[in-house]
């Protein structure tokens, strides 16, 4: 019976840790996301001769960035 008990509280931590472990990944990805992805997809756009593309997406993205501040 003791065992049984040490074997759901064991998983129980460590479901709280997986789910703890998750989370983290998740913020450092958007983080990596943010800062190393949209920006190289951005100027690759640029380089390319997609400036058309591209400096619609930079104007929206200043504007929300803009209102995400205030």
């Amino acid at each position: 019976m003791l065992t049984l008990i040490a074997l759901i509280l064991f998983f129980a931590i460590f479901g709280k840790l997986i789910g703890f472990a998750l989370r983290l990944g998740w913020g450092i990805f958007k983080i990596a996301l943010y800062l190393v992805f949209c920006p190289a997809v951005i100027l690759f756009m640029i380089f390319s001769g997609l400036i058309y593309v591209a400096l619609p997406i930079l104007i929206i993205v200043g504007i929300a960035g803009l209102f995400k501040r205030a």
